[in-house]
């Protein structure tokens, strides 16, 4: 992104702040006290002012996404709704980002519970899948306090389900149509997944591993005839069909009963249910260095260079059951939260990899795949205020949590017509043989056999409180913590000759049919292929903290909070070396102290200013840490290091806060932190001298310092004619400095180095972002009837940032700025009806990651071409309709 658009967003807050200084100074001493806004879920309080005053009383640095800017912005989920904070921006895939920091620095919470991640590539769950019908505020504590649990340097996420505060009920029908996916002829999808099997998720059970050799150890058992004929109930065929648009389905219901005198009891359900249709276009390529004596002598060719083509069938589904009882200071809430997503995908390659040049024109492969997971929350919260000076909460949460990518099938063959050399066999064709990597089936399990969350606290006021809404001093007391037991199963079953093993053609598209006869002409049968050793491996992480808080209150414009935390991390891996009779077992049993301080300072009435310190921890994401092989066809594999460290974070903030009304902001916030054995993702050359391997180093330290700046600028200062417009913008602006490890050092520098005495460039942290920019532009207006009509303009970009370190020569992996537009229209109707337009993704941009331009010798690609991948996401048209009654 060039750097004029980044001066616009800083010029606008500039002149933001100018224009905010028309509000007249007062001291806070003169001035009337402002209550606290304490948000219980009446539905007043869920509004962007609200939420705004809770900001601004609050002690830590505490943002927050209303139900009403949710729904406003045309937010559908959780993802969506946390990108329009400050610093934070999602990245295709890979979670969120928090002041361009990697997901793995982030940390989820539900009603103040712990939650694991569904999914092992990723630190916390997919939040696209939590939709918003049901959420009441999105939390994001950007410093930290003592309650929360240590894992936190980016920020931690809190979501809290709506509460109840009047009885309705609600259904939306939604659909939605891509400039690029939808009505799209021949996309690919497995046989029977767009039924309504595949419509429920459903269609895993036909993909599970074989009954034969589901509940053994691999034992390289050989399928019979009979076996290959009938013991896999998924096929190999592809259907071709017309894609449709997408669609959303929801209802949801809340009610509100009397229960006594004074009691309420309210309930929620909510059901969800979406599919999406998504296609992709463009290169996956490879790099690789051809080592010489000297940089001059070597040079960077391709070790892949390939077009893809990937269609992706998604369902999203949903519940949300909540009861809830309050009376008087007592107030019990249950919740169960499911969850469930299935991605069919059909990935197409063409070209070569392995450096195999000769496949250039004609190589292909196929990848046949489907991604399931499954999440049950089951959740009680509760609270019991014992009088004005004493208070209790507790909680606790049982998970059920489980990610399979079953019968994931590779085909693999040459599209050249050997009776016409030179010409392409007809579309849908390959010509392949049996045996080799031609056919794999693979089966990846990751299943949780437990986890549980708990969290209890009690808190103490002291003091005379005299006509002060709060007590000048509270003392918390509390503990929280979770148990996660893992266990991962990975398996290979692969297609083998048997007698002929001629070349034949096959419509990849509808194979099934031909290897069924192959299998009854003695030609092909198939055979578990998995490590015996290596095939199964356990995860086993315990966490328990205790803390203490003391908030002191001198005066009304002081507000101290210290806070001091014990935590102990046991983890447990136990895994296998390869050929290795016996599992090892890994034992890494952590103590931690971690002390925080926040100060507030209220210099008057409408400004802030805060200070805070605190040291923290960053736990790897589950795949960074298994000691597991996870197989790709392109032969780009992720490796996992057992050896991995947990990071020690240092973090400043200094932060001023303005408040010219209670619907604008202004805030300029300066951060550092040191981040020591800070985790990093690198792309290296495998050890089996064929493909590439993705994994993971602690670096020695990370050093980072940037400035965040936020503003919400309501345009009738400028001119009354602009008073039904507000802007809103926030940017971060950040730098990082690494020192490398000696581990890092060896992979990275080229091995000419220790003849030459060269030194590897300085460089910046793997995963974070330079700058960020989210800004919005809102209409509001509202009729004769008070109904509300709102439109909006939404972008967000972040700037290029290492998506991997590169090694033996080769520069960094960069993923690119991603410029997204979006434009969002709502109109309630009437009391019933409303209706919302999204078009998401007007800019088109293209995704891409790149090979950075710095190596440390010549390039020699393939027509000059630097892309790691790339493609295009198409321009989204929602259309919402919703009946209220």
């Amino acid at each position: 992104m060039k750097i004029n658009k980044l001066s616009i967003a800083v010029l606008f807050l500039s002149g933001s702040v100018f224009y905010a200084q028309e509000i007249k100074k007062d001291t806070a001493s003169k001035e009337k006290k402002i209550e606290g806004v304490i948000i219980q879920g009446s539905s007043s309080k869920k509004t962007e002012t609200a939420i705004l005053g809770e900001q601004k009383k609050a002690i830590i640095q505490k943002q927050a996404v209303s139900a009403e800017e949710i729904s406003r912005k045309g937010i559908s989920n959780v993802e969506q709704g946390l990108t329009k904070v400050t610093g934070i921006t999602t990245v295709e895939g890979r979670g969120l980002f928090v002041r361009g920091l990697e997901e793995r620095y982030n940390y989820l919470l539900i009603n103040g519970l712990g939650s694991p991640s569904n999914n092992p590539f990723q630190k916390i769950i997919a939040l696209k899948q939590f939709p918003t019908d049901v959420v009441g505020k999105l939390n994001i504590y950007k410093t930290f306090n003592s309650n929360l649990y240590g894992d936190f340097a980016g920020a931690t996420f809190d979501i809290e389900t709506l509460t109840v505060d009047k009885s309705f009920s609600k259904i939306e029908f939604g659909i939605g149509i891509n400039t690029l996916s939808t009505f799209r002829d021949n996309f690919k999808i497995a046989e029977g997944a767009s039924g309504t099997k595949g419509y429920l998720g459903l269609n895993s059970e036909n993909r599970r591993l074989p009954e034969q050799v589901r509940d053994s150890r691999p034992n390289n058992y050989i399928f019979s005839q009979n076996e290959s004929l009938h013991a896999f109930k998924d096929s190999w065929n592809v259907d071709n069909i017309k894609s449709l648009p997408n669609t959303s389905i929801v209802f949801t219901t809340a009610q509100k009963f009397k229960a006594g005198e004074s009691g309420n009891l309210s309930l929620l359900f909510s059901l969800n249910q979406s599919t999406k249709y998504e296609y992709k276009e463009g290169n996956n390529n490879q790099f690789r260095v051809q080592q010489g004596t000297t940089g001059a002598t070597s040079s960077i060719d391709n070790m892949n260079f390939l077009q893809r083509k990937q269609y992706n069938f998604e369902t999203e589904s949903s519940v949300l059951l909540g009861l809830g009882y309050k009376n008087k200071g007592t107030t019990l809430n249950l919740n169960a939260i499911y969850l469930q997503s299935a991605n069919n995908i059909i990935e197409d390659n063409f070209g070569y990899k392995d450096g195999l040049i000769q496949n250039k024109t004609f190589g292909f492969f196929r990848t046949n795949q489907l991604d399931i997971s499954r999440f049950l929350d089951l959740q009680l919260t509760g609270s019991q205020k014992i009088n004005d000076r004493h208070s209790v909460k507790a909680g606790g949460s049982y998970v059920i949590n489980n990610y399979s990518q079953p019968d994931r099938k590779i085909i693999e063959g040459n599209r050249e017509d050997t009776s016409n050399p030179g010409n392409f066999l007809p579309e849908n064709h390959v010509m392949m043989s049996y045996g080799g990597n031609n056919l794999i089936r693979q089966y990846l399990d990751v299943n949780s056999r437990f986890y549980g969350s708990a969290f209890a606290e009690y808190q103490m006021n002291l003091g005379d409180k005299g006509d002060k809404k709060d007590y000048p001093l509270q003392i918390s007391l509390g503990y929280n913590g979770f148990a996660d037991l893992r266990k991962t199963s990975y398996r290979f079953i692969f297609g083998k000759r048997h007698l002929d093993n001629n070349p034949f053609v096959v419509n990849v598209d509808q194979p099934q049919d031909t290897f069924n006869q192959a299998i009854l002409n003695g030609n092909l049968y198939y055979q578990e292929g998995s490590d015996i050793s290596q095939f199964f491996s356990s995860f086993y992480q315990f966490v328990n903290g205790g803390y203490a808080n003391i908030n002191y209150k001198p005066t009304e414009t002081w507000d101290i909070l210290l806070g001091a935390r014990f935590e102990n991390d046991k983890t447990i891996i136990r895994y296998s070396e390869p050929s290795a009779t016996e599992k090892i077992t890994l034992d890494k049993d952590k103590n931690y102290f971690l002390p925080s301080l926040s100060i507030k300072k209220a210099l008057n009435y409408k400004n802030n200013l805060r200070f805070s310190f605190s040291k923290t921890v960053t736990r790897p994401i589950l795949i960074e840490t298994m000691p597991i092989k996870y197989i790709s066809p392109d032969n780009v594999n992720i490796l996992g290091n057992q050896n991995i460290q947990a990071s020690s974070n240092y973090n400043f903030d200094l932060k001023w806060e303005y408040f010219p009304t209670n619907k604008e902001m202004f805030a300029v916030n300066v951060f550092a932190k040191r981040i020591d054995n800070a985790i990093e993702r690198s792309l290296v050359a495998s050890g089996d001298a064929t493909g590439s391997t993705i994994t993971f180093f602690n670096a020695k330290k990370a050093d980072l310092f940037g400035v965040e700046l936020e503003g919400i600028l309501n345009l009738g200062r400028i001119s009354e004619s602009l008073n039904k417009f507000t802007l809103g913008a926030n940017t971060t602006i950040m730098h990082t400095n690494v020192e490398r490890s000696e581990d890092q050092l060896k992979m990275e520098e080229p091995k000419w180095f220790k003849e030459t005495g060269e030194k590897l460039r300085k460089r910046g942290l793997q995963g974070a972002a330079p700058y960020t920019i989210n800004a919005d532009l809102k209409y509001e207006y509202k009729n004769s009837k008070n109904f509300t009509k709102t439109l909006s303009l939404v972008y967000n970009v972040s700037g290029s940032k290492i998506f991997a370190t590169g090694g033996a020569g080769t520069d960094n992996y960069y993923e690119k700025p991603f410029h997204q537009l979006d434009f969002v229209y709502q109109n309630q109707i009437n009391k019933n009806w409303n209706v919302k337009l999204a078009v998401q993704n007007l800019l088109n941009s293209e995704y891409n990651i790149r090979l950075g331009d710095r190596n440390y010798t010549s390039l020699q690609l393939e027509e000059n071409n630097n892309l790691l991948t790339n493609y295009y996401r198409g321009i989204n048209f929602n259309l919402t309709l919703g009946y209220t009654f």
